[in-house]
């Protein structure tokens, strides 16, 4: 069962809507927003806007209309534009709803995310150049229509191309068998363009060598599966031992949503949904208690590990590179979420100004997750059991060939999760017949998947009992043998109080088990500890990218799993406002370098996670689902098992002597 719900805030007695200051833009705030700008700056239609998001105010002010609704913030919204004809980036920001332009400016040496128009027209534009069609002949495809091209970004590696020597993607080619055929099966190997967005044209077209292109086909569609020529083949078709699993809440689900106002059980917040970044959390709370300002996926980066022309160049950014807001996924009952479902749509632009309604792009639902607490006396046989339960954030989005679910979980024991989940077609190449690949694996005849990383970047804006918030690493440690230990069991965990930015950048230790923990100082628990939460770092992995090279300049993030800095609203994006063709180094380290004190202040918490892909044949066609990610835990915040007091599962036979 499903419900849609009104994503306005409502404002008592009848009054119009009244928009909390960090409630997503509405369709008519984008539109005009649009229309300000081009009235004031005389806009024609070369002018292309890029991403049109809410302008959030700074934390103090969204804590000060908390406080007293009558110090709202104005609601602002920020653009980016792209005017193709001067070849050049602008940023404006607009009040509302007035429309008011309060600035504007050109941001030099940048370029701003691939935009939706241009990802589809690229296609066009390079089926219809002759270079790439004679190559196309070289491997015996005369129908270009058949041929998909998807125009994967182009990095600042040698060849370098920087943000000044135009606007470009890299698009790669495979051929489909007809146009419902899945033509990642079919990869064109070897063949790689390089078009000019500004002037729609095919900058260069290489071409290193012919490589059979693979005709096995790989469908995954009920019907296809059934072909004796598919890779898998399932003579029989869908399983048939597979009985109905109905998911149903006779009163209803537990949770209210006003608008993009989450309710559920202790907890509380806000929802939010930009062009780049797709969901955002804010002032989340637990029982009136805040523990995170706003929590958001800052960037995502994926290195391919194979030296091959085909492959060198797959280096892509995805949430700065193309904006994953755009790319959200409309869910549907049933197959994307089951159960009690509320959805929430994303408003964004399309690149003439005008509002774009993503339906049902956020999912919310509560699910059981097993039991959250037992014991069993065994000497009286008296038993107490509670189920936990979980809150359900959600959205999907499709980037080319690979899916990126997200999921925010909340618990009933206060913990806070994320989870990304990765399905999607491998992004793959050709091989000759006979060969073995050095840096991938064979899933099917002719076609291999190259080992690739993919690194996950969140930020957390910290608000642990308040904004007086401190970072402290802990370290399990083992005391050395002695006296003080004379059977060498002993061992503490060992705290390092990260005072400033000059400590930004953190390590990892799983074998140790570290893990950093935020503390506010100033409130103590009923036992006199300071109140904290606690991240433990799962799914940690190294980059195999050199220190130094290009790979390493593009996303210099990944290189330690937590950065620690001083909140500043301005800073949201691990690889800064315009990753697009850049020379590398910008966001993290330059936020690190400013040196900022980070004691009883502000702080934000930057944690990268992922996972190394060697490819499986199991991964094919289709990947199943590869879950990721990082859990936040009380340390003190409470005293005692906050689901404690969960109400007994199905009457009182779970509770027995």
């Amino acid at each position: 069962m499903a419900f849609l719900v009104d994503t306005h805030d409502q404002a008592s007695g009848g009054q119009a809507p009244r928009l909390h200051p960090l409630a997503p833009l509405t369709a008519a705030e984008i539109a005009a927003a649009a229309s300000a700008v081009k009235a004031a700056k005389s806009l024609g239609d070369t002018a292309r806007f890029v991403y049109i998001s809410l302008h959030e105010p700074p934390k103090h002010e969204v804590i000060a209309f908390e406080q007293d609704e009558r110090k709202a913030p104005p609601r602002r919204a920020k653009l980016i534009i792209r005017e193709r004809q001067e070849h050049a980036t602008y940023e404006a920001v607009v009040s509302l709803p007035g429309g008011s332009v309060e600035d504007y400016k050109r941001v030099q040496g940048v370029q701003p995310s691939v935009m939706l128009e241009e990802f589809l027209a690229a296609e066009d534009i390079v089926r219809n150049d002759p270079r790439w069609q004679e190559a196309m002949r070289k491997r015996g495809i005369e129908d270009f229509s058949l041929c998909m091209i998807d125009p994967w970004s182009t990095p600042n590696v040698e060849p370098a191309v920087g943000p000044g020597d135009g606007r470009f993607v890299s698009p790669l080619t495979w051929l489909r068998d007809d146009p419902n055929d899945n033509g990642y099966a079919h990869p064109v190997d070897g063949v790689i363009t390089r078009v000019n967005l500004d002037t729609r044209t095919v900058d260069s077209v290489e071409d290193h060598g012919v490589i059979p292109v693979p005709i096995t086909k790989a469908n995954y569609s009920t019907e296809k599966i059934k072909d004796p020529d598919n890779i898998p083949y399932f003579p029989d078709g869908p399983r048939r031992d597979v009985k109905p699993l109905d998911i149903t809440q006779r009163e209803g689900p537990s949770f209210q949503l006003d608008g993009y106002h989450l309710r559920w059980q202790k907890w509380d917040l806000r929802i939010g949904f930009t062009v780049r970044e797709g969901l955002v959390l804010h002032r989340i709370s637990y029982a009136g208690r805040s523990i995170i300002h706003r929590a958001s996926l800052s960037e995502m980066f994926v290195p391919y590990g194979d030296p091959g022309p085909t492959h060198y160049r797959k280096l892509v950014l995805d949430e700065g590179e193309y904006g994953i807001g755009l790319l959200t996924n409309s869910l549907e009952l049933g197959c994307d979420c089951l159960g009690e479902i509320a959805y929430l749509d994303g408003v964004v632009n399309d690149n003439d100004g005008n509002p774009v309604t993503m339906r049902n792009a956020i999912c919310l639902h509560e699910e059981d997750h097993g039991i959250a607490w037992k014991h069993t006396d065994f000497r009286t046989g008296y038993v107490e059991v509670r189920r936990m339960r979980r809150m359900v954030v959600s959205s999907i989005v499709t980037v080319g060939n690979y899916e990126y679910a997200y999921y925010w979980y909340l618990y009933q024991d206060g913990t806070i999760e994320y989870e990304v989940k990765l399905s999607g077609v491998i992004s793959n190449g050709a091989i000759e017949p006979g060969q073995t690949p050095e840096y991938g694996t064979i899933v099917a005849p002719g076609v291999y998947g190259p080992h690739h990383q993919h690194f996950f970047n969140v930020r957390l804006d910290m608000a642990i009992d308040g904004t007086a918030n401190r970072v402290y690493e802990v370290t399990p440690t083992a005391d050395p043998e002695g006296p003080a230990n004379p059977v060498g069991n002993a061992w503490r965990a060992r705290e390092v109080l990260i005072k400033d930015e000059t400590m930004a950048r953190r390590e990892a230790d799983p074998l140790a088990g570290r893990y950093w923990k935020v503390v506010n100082d100033s409130v103590k628990n009923e036992l006199g500890q300071p109140v904290a939460y606690k991240l433990m770092p799962n799914h940690v992995i190294k980059p195999f990218a050199h220190p130094g090279s290009a790979v390493a300049r593009r996303a210099p993030f990944m290189f330690s799993p937590l950065w620690v800095t001083a909140y500043n609203s301005g800073e949201l994006y691990a690889t800064g406002d315009y990753p697009n063709q850049a020379a590398g180094g910008q966001g993290l380290p330059e936020f690190a370098a400013r040196e900022r004190n980070l004691t009883d202040t502000d702080v934000v918490l930057w944690f990268t996670f992922g996972t190394n892909h060697v490819v499986r044949p199991e991964d094919w066609p289709v990947m199943p689902v590869h879950p990721v990610g990082f859990k936040l835990l009380p340390a003190g915040f409470f005293v005692g098992n906050p689901a404690l007091d969960n109400p007994q599962p199905g009457g009182n036979h779970c509770h027995h002597l």
